[in-house]
């Protein structure tokens, strides 16, 4: 029968699906009778069910290898607390933190994994992983930090630490028995977080160098340098965070950092700089600039930007977030909160005052700042105008006064108005830049939009609207980027053939694999470095695969096979039910991660990136990759039509399975037939292996 949960091909009596874990049905302890797994109560005796569950709708998700980012809160001062209350407000006090924690969390999509009596563990990149996990940890920390503190407990002010850590730990995996048994993950990286939160002082948020990395152009940080830590080896660097960077732009970071190099974009430039032109010149302009995460979109725009730099123009700067999809407007709140100066602790006086210094100057109509002042959730002040209107009315004259502004600020000089990420725009946003575009003729105004391939833009074909598509890098021209990343210091012509082949021309791809591999030299010198995808991709690759359920563990399977496969060797290796194969792999082609030729079961598949092919791969379990390379073994000796008849590669499937030898006797042949052409190299290589 097949499993209800993921539709795996289940044996007779089965009590457990063996793909997914879906508990299938459940025995009586009583009477014996088997009942149905979401069953309470049994059918023939009506003794209540031990170990029922409600059958989930999916698949639990498998235990994984991931990268995560870890946050350990805790409240401070609880053991005193726990002294002075009675219990019951004790457990009061306790139930409103855990809300307050549960709320921001969230927010910035955390997954709680545990509440420990005043401490919360949370992950950021499990069940599903986001590209930006490491942020949404760090602006969940911060928002914990501020709503404990404004919790109103019987006159008792509330703190928390904050510890933050990230890197590999195993996740998913199911710990504990009976009703008590759940999932969670192991690895360092959680107790490094517990550390780093055991030494902050009340109120901070400690962050590791990972973490730190990753963040580090949307948050200020004071570095703490190398600290040992309780019961680890090595001294780790820690980073306290101070708050948001005031900055706009996600390169504007600090003055000890540089821009990435820019490589081979003077063509699209051009065409950026001549449309600044035909816009300075009253005749408004629109640039839609597509192209693949990494491709280079922001890059791009920062190039323009530092040519116009001795051209009077303002500078209008929109950046969207996956994080804030939901709250309307957020690139224009944001844009206004950075260009007003609004702090922390400002009060609403103080908010007022900045408001009125930037536009009553500009003979702003006093509707429109009353309009702007509650946009910004700014209390009315009463020399305003009441806004005693419809929520409709209300906005359609916010719209209103935010296009006269542009309009305004256009008329004092050209206007250079930047959406970085349009893909991640709110709706409200999305209706707000179609007015503004409805209304660019003989303004001297460019915008520029940039997105990825998947969203759909509206204005293509409109007037004075210019698409650009961005494409890779041939492979001179990445070889020219991480020769440029790597400034001078050395790595072997072997390993930056294989940071070209493995990045596919994708700029960020480069850069973030050189500077890996020029970390992983420094740190073990002499050696040869391990070239891993780095934890500033990590995420970025695994959320696209999180987002496709159905192809996730196709995409795991062909990953073990190799870049290329073929759907035979695919379905004999998966051992999957033909419909949930071909679901996974149609919505592997339908999202770009693979490309297919022919059709199945003569099919061929390739991945698109072989950094996805490598994460996806990474993921899986040593164990379940060594029953994989197994199938592929057996089914290949068993059937030469698979294509696996190359004997170095037979090796390579023997030696994961665990057939150790078996990999030698193979990587001998290989070693073999390389000596017989005199690639005295290859069969060096090939015998070292089978060694």
């Amino acid at each position: 029968m097949p499993c209800p949960a993921c539709g795996e091909a289940l044996p007779k009596g089965a009590r457990f699906c063996t793909a997914c874990g879906t508990l299938l049905q459940v025995k009586c302890q009583r009477c014996s009778e088997v009942n149905a797994p979401d069953a309470r109560f049994c059918a023939q005796c009506g003794v209540r069910l031990t170990g029922a569950q409600e059958l989930p709708r999916e698949p639990m998700p498998q235990a994984e290898r991931r990268h995560l980012s870890v946050m350990f809160c805790d409240l401070v001062g609880s053991t005193p607390l726990s002294a002075r209350l009675d219990p019951e407000d004790l457990g009061e006090v306790i139930r409103i933190y855990q809300s307050r924690v549960a709320d921001a969390v969230g927010r910035f999509g955390g997954f709680i994994a545990n509440y420990a009596g005043d401490g919360v563990l949370v992950y950021f990149g499990w069940p599903q992983a986001k590209e930006t996990d490491a942020e949404g940890a760090v602006r969940a920390a911060l928002a914990v930090v501020v709503a404990v503190g404004n919790a109103p407990v019987r006159g008792q002010a509330l703190q928390v630490r904050v510890g933050i850590a990230s890197g590999i730990v195993l996740a998913g995996e199911l710990v504990g028995t009976g009703d008590a048994r759940q999932q969670t993950a192991i690895g360092e990286t959680l107790h490094l977080a517990a550390r780093l939160q055991g030494i902050a002082e009340p109120g901070d948020v400690l962050i590791d160098d990972p973490t730190h990395r990753q963040i580090r152009s949307m948050f200020e940080c004071r570095g703490l340098g190398a600290i040992k830590l309780k019961g680890l080896e090595k001294s780790v660097r820690a980073w306290k965070v101070l708050g948001e960077r005031a900055a706009d732009s996600r390169f504007a970071i600090s003055p000890s950092d540089t821009l990435n190099p820019f490589v081979d974009r003077d063509e699209e430039l051009e065409l950026l700089l001549r449309r600044w032109r035909q816009a300075k010149n009253g005749d408004g302009q629109v640039v839609l600039l597509a192209g693949e995460p990494g491709i280079g979109k922001s890059r791009l725009i920062a190039e323009l930007e530092g040519h116009l730099d001795s051209e009077p123009h303002s500078t209008l700067r929109y950046l969207c977030s996956p994080l804030f999809q939901g709250s309307p407007l957020y690139p224009v709140l944001a844009r206004w909160e950075r260009e007003l100066g609004f702090a922390c602790g400002d009060t609403p006086a103080e908010k007022h005052d900045k408001l009125e210094a930037m536009l009553l100057p500009a003979r702003t109509p006093r509707e429109d700042v009353a309009l702007i002042a509650d946009l910004l959730g700014m209390p009315p002040r009463g020399k305003y105008p009441s806004l005693d209107i419809s929520s409709q009315r209300k906005k359609e004259k916010t719209f209103a006064a935010l296009a006269r502004r542009l309009v305004d600020r256009a008329r004092e000089q050209p206007v250079l108005m930047l959406l970085e990420d349009v893909h991640w725009a709110d709706p409200s946003t999305l209706e707000l830049l179609d007015m503004v575009i409805g209304r660019l003729s003989g303004l001297p105004i460019l915008i520029i939009l940039s997105f990825r391939p998947e969203f759909t833009v509206p204005w293509v074909g409109n007037a004075n609207v210019t698409l650009v598509m961005l494409n890779r890098l041939t492979r001179v021209q990445a070889a020219q980027l991480a020769a440029k990343v790597m400034n001078g210091c050395v790595l072997s012509p072997a390993l930056l053939d294989r940071i070209v082949a493995q990045t596919d021309g994708i700029p960020l791809f480069i850069e973030e694999l050189t500077k890996s591999a020029l970390e992983t030299a420094e740190e073990h010198s002499g050696s040869t470095p391990v070239l891993a995808v780095p934890g500033t991709l990590q995420a970025l690759l695994l959320a696209r695969l999180d987002r496709l359920p159905a192809a996730k563990r196709v995409a795991q399977i062909g990953a073990a096979i190799g870049r290329d496969f073929s759907y035979p060797l695919l379905a004999t290796a998966a051992q999957m039910p033909e419909r949930r194969l071909a679901q996974g792999l149609d919505e592997l082609v339908a999202s770009g991660l693979v490309f297919c030729r022919g059709a199945p079961p003569d099919a061929t598949y390739t991945f698109k990136h072989a950094l996805v092919q490598e994460v996806a791969y990474d993921s899986i379990l040593r164990s379940r990759r060594a029953e994989i390379h197994a199938r592929i073994v057996a089914a290949a000796e068993g059937d030469a039509s698979f294509g696996v008849t190359e004997p170095s590669l037979l090796g390579h499937h023997c030696a994961q399975a665990g057939l150790l030898a078996k990999a030698a006797g193979y990587y001998r042949i290989a070693g073999g037939r390389s000596a017989k052409h005199a690639a005295a190299a290859e069969t060096r290589t090939h015998f070292e292996r089978g060694l």
